[in-house]
């Protein structure tokens, strides 16, 4: 195998080496690259981050001082949170005539945040692929199904952002008072006519670009992805069990919250902080996910160190929960990608015995007739 690489980079003739990259070999450094790129930066991120930190001392709180029943009880909403994706999925897959089992779409899904784990955004497309086999569906009805979760999602996260940033509006200012150099510059943006003024331009000169340059192919795959969106938010509307979706909604971002919040929990030091904290950590943090680095490793953990230290928790104490929170999320998607990967072999096992017993029982009634 190794020497079949070696000659598909390298073509001998007549005594003379030629290096040349194929196809295959091109998309293979690009594979790599895309796993490698986000895991480096998030990587490095997460270095600087907790470089900075007591890492003895964090180590002692992670030993004696954490309660780490909440922890368990975060991981088992966590798994909950991943069976009412499951749930809502079906509503939306039953729109389009199709009626898959829930064990069929809990190892999509478990499988997905899996995928996510290596390849960032790669779990959507292999969700999509999975089930477009299973259940003998077009792959591109899967993603419309999915385009209209995601931009669900996304409209739900908005809306938490804005009333997070209102009810913990007073909280903000405090933090901002005590660093007057980022009120200033936050200010001086703000009211800085050049801003509006380059917004403007943008502005016109999107509005030119999409109405003049229809043929650009960026221009296309813009429309075609607005296009998709707007198919994908008419899905739900024309919904059946409308009510149900959004209780389904509420149900998976309450579960995200409430993985979350019962953390504070396992530590005494934070038990203080109520739910309008938790609520201010939870949209941070998601925020942050938007970054496509492999399992949200350092983005997440910069989000919540720098919102524990609005609410005066001691940076040790912050990296400490960080790395418990998040951690025991991966370690659940590890452990759901592992349940995925057998159950999945076992299905192919089952579907090749089944496939093999039809072929028998067809040539034994071939020799009967």
């Amino acid at each position: 195998m190794f020497l079949l690489w070696i000659k598909s980079i390298f073509a001998i003739h007549k005594g003379t080496i030629i290096f040349f990259y194929p196809d295959k070999l091109k998309k293979l450094l690009g594979s790599i690259l895309k796993f490698f790129i986000p895991l480096l930066c998030g990587a490095a991120l997460f270095w600087y981050l907790y470089s900075h930190l007591d890492m003895h001392q964090i180590g002692v709180i992670l030993q004696s001082e954490i309660n780490y029943f909440w922890i368990a009880l975060s991981m088992i909403i966590g798994l909950m949170s991943h069976i009412f994706r499951a749930l809502r999925w079906k509503l939306q897959l039953k729109t389009l005539g199709v009626d898959p089992s829930v064990k069929a779409l809990t190892n999509a899904v478990f499988g997905m945040y899996a995928m996510n784990l290596l390849i960032p955004r790669v779990g959507e497309v292999w969700r999509c692929t999975y089930l477009a086999r299973r259940e003998k569906m077009s792959f591109t009805q899967v993603l419309g199904s999915i385009i209209s979760e995601r931009l669900c999602d996304t409209l739900t996260l908005v809306f938490l952002t804005v009333i997070t940033f209102f009810l913990q509006m007073k909280v903000f200012r405090d933090f901002l008072r005590k660093f007057p150099t980022i009120e200033e510059t936050l200010w001086r943006m703000i009211t800085t006519p050049w801003l509006y003024i380059c917004m403007f331009m943008m502005v016109g000169f999107l509005i030119w670009l999409f109405t003049k340059k229809t043929e650009n192919r960026w221009v296309a795959k813009v429309k075609s992805i607005v296009k998709n969106l707007w198919y994908g938010f008419r899905t739900i509307l024309r919904m059946k069990q409308v009510t149900m979706f959004l209780l389904y909604t509420v149900a998976i971002w309450f579960c995200y919250f409430l993985e979350l919040y019962v953390c504070f929990f396992a530590f005494g030091s934070m038990q203080h902080l109520g739910v309008l904290a938790a609520m201010t950590l939870f949209v941070m943090g998601s925020l942050s996910m938007g970054i496509p680095v492999q399992g949200g490793v350092g983005p997440w953990h910069l989000a919540i160190i720098a919102a524990l230290s609005i609410y005066g928790i001691g940076e040790n104490i912050a990296g400490a929960f960080a790395l418990v929170a998040h951690g025991s999320q991966m370690l659940l998607i590890i452990l759901l990608g592992i349940y995925t990967l057998f159950s999945v072999s076992l299905e192919k096992k089952k579907d090749r015995s089944a496939g093999w017993a039809d072929f028998v029982g067809s040539r034994r009634e071939n020799d009967n007739y």
